[in-house]
C-alpha cells in the first residue's frame, strides 16, 4: 500500500509539474500583445487544404475565372449586370479591343490575389503599346501587366509596378505569348475623419519572384501624376483592363483577409482595447477551469496563470490566501515531508517566480519570501 501510495503522489507532481511549465512559460502578455510568447492558449490558425499544385487555389479561396464562364464577371459599367463582350477561347480568358474594362460581380477589400497572363504571341507595338493590361485592387490600385521582354518602357509603367509609383525591384518578363503569374497580397489604406491611421501595402510575386516588397501606397492609379490617398468603400470590384491588346488571361483566384490576419491582437498597429478584451476573455476562460478542477493545487496553478491575462484583484487575493495556506502546512513539517512534496513546492516556485519576474505581484511578495525560505531551508534546490 505504501509503494502504491508513493506512485500516486509522484504522478500527481508530474501532472501539477507539467501544468505548471504549459500555464506559464513565456514572456507574458502586455498592452500590445495578448499572449504569452509559446502561448499555448492562442487559437490555432484554420486548417486550409491548399491546392494540389502551386497556383492552385486552396480551399479558401473564392474562384473568380476556371475557365468555364464569366458567371462571376460583367462589364465595367455605370449600371450592374451588364454582360461583357470579353471572350473564352479554349479554357481563356482574352480582352476585346472596344470592351472596356471587365469587374467583378462580388466586392473585395484586403485579399490575397492570384492571376496568371500571357501578352500576344505576335508582338505589335512598343512601350505601353505593346501587351498592356492591368489587374485593378479595389478597382483603383494598379498592378501593371506588360509585354516586357526585351521591350523598353518608363520603369514606373513596366510589368510589376505599381502603376504610376514604383518600379518592379527586378524585371522578370517571360516572352511573349508564355503564362506569367502574379501572387499579390494587398492591404487597402485606412483613414479616419480624413487622416490616416493605417498605410495600405502591395506585395507582388511575378513569376515566384519578389517584384513589390510591401510597398507603401501613395493613392490610386493616376496617369501622367501624382494622386493622394482618398477614403472609400472598405470593399469594391476587381477588375481587369483593356488597354487595346488581346492579353489572356487565366487561373483566377482570390483570398479574402481579415482586416489583419492576426485578428488585430499583435503588431504595431494594435489597439490596446482589443487586447486588453481578449485578455480579461481569456483570464475569465482559465479562472472556470480553475473553479472545476477538483484539485487543490491545479487550481491555484490556473488561478496564478489566470493573473498573467487579466490583474483581477480578488483572485489575486484568492491566490495568496492559498499559497499561505499550502506554506503554513509546512510549518510543523519534517524532511522527510518536504521531500515527499518537493515537486508541488518546486512547481509553485516557478509559476510565482514567474508572477514577480513579470511585475505581475511585486518582488517582495510574501509567498514568494515564504517559498524561497522553504526551499533554502530543506535545500530542495540542491543535486542529490
Amino acid at each position: 500500500m505504501k509503494s502504491m501510495l508513493s506512485l500516486s503522489v509522484i504522478c500527481t507532481l508530474l501532472l501539477v509539474t507539467a501544468s505548471s511549465f504549459a500555464g506559464l512559460y513565456g514572456d507574458a502578455p502586455n498592452e500590445t500583445h495578448a499572449w504569452q510568447v509559446h502561448d499555448m492558449r492562442r487559437e490555432r490558425p484554420a486548417v486550409v487544404a491548399p491546392g494540389k499544385q502551386v497556383g492552385d487555389a486552396p480551399a479558401d479561396a473564392i474562384v473568380l475565372f476556371d475557365g468555364s464562364d464569366l458567371s462571376k464577371w460583367e462589364a465595367d459599367k455605370r449600371e450592374k449586370g451588364v454582360p461583357s463582350k470579353w471572350r473564352i477561347v479554349k479554357g481563356v480568358l482574352e480582352s476585346v479591343r472596344g470592351a472596356g474594362y471587365i469587374r467583378t460581380k462580388e466586392s473585395f477589400g484586403d485579399c490575397q490575389l492570384h492571376v496568371e497572363w500571357a501578352t500576344p504571341i505576335k508582338v505589335q507595338g512598343n512601350s505601353q503599346g505593346r501587351g498592356n493590361s492591368g489587374v485593378f485592387l479595389m478597382g483603383i490600385y494598379e498592378v501593371q501587366v506588360l509585354d516586357c521582354f526585351n521591350n523598353d518602357t518608363y520603369p514606373d509603367g513596366q510589368a510589376g509596378s505599381v502603376y504610376g509609383q514604383y518600379p518592379p525591384l527586378v524585371n522578370v518578363c517571360r516572352g511573349p505569348g508564355e503564362w506569367q503569374s502574379y501572387d499579390i497580397v494587398f492591404r487597402q489604406p485606412r483613414l479616419k475623419d480624413g487622416k490616416l491611421v493605417r498605410p495600405g501595402y502591395l506585395t507582388v510575386m511575378q513569376n515566384g519572384v519578389l517584384v513589390q516588397d510591401h510597398w507603401v501606397l501613395e493613392g490610386p492609379t493616376g496617369h501622367m501624376g501624382r494622386t493622394k490617398l482618398r477614403a472609400h468603400a472598405e470593399k469594391q470590384s476587381f477588375k481587369i483592363q483593356d488597354h487595346g491588346n488581346p492579353v489572356r488571361f487565366r487561373n483566377i483566384w482570390i483570398r479574402e483577409l481579415s482586416e489583419r490576419s492576426d485578428g488585430g491582437l499583435n503588431g504595431p498597429y494594435t489597439d490596446p482595447k482589443v487586447v486588453k478584451a481578449k485578455r480579461a476573455e481569456t483570464a475569465a476562460k482559465i479562472r472556470q477551469e480553475a473553479s472545476d478542477a477538483s484539485d487543490r493545487l491545479q487550481r491555484v496553478q490556473l488561478l496564478m496563470e489566470s493573473l498573467a491575462y487579466e490583474k483581477e484583484t480578488d483572485t489575486a487575493n484568492r491566490v495568496e490566501r492559498m499559497l499561505t495556506r499550502f506554506l503554513g502546512s509546512f510549518k510543523e513539517a519534517d524532511q522527510e515531508k518536504v521531500e515527499s512534496r518537493k515537486g508541488q513546492i518546486m512547481a509553485l516556485r516557478g509559476s510565482i517566480k514567474y508572477l514577480v519576474r513579470n511585475k505581475i505581484v511585486p518582488g517582495d511578495y510574501a509567498p514568494m519570501v515564504g517559498i524561497e525560505a522553504l526551499v533554502k531551508k530543506y535545500k530542495l534546490d540542491e543535486k542529490k
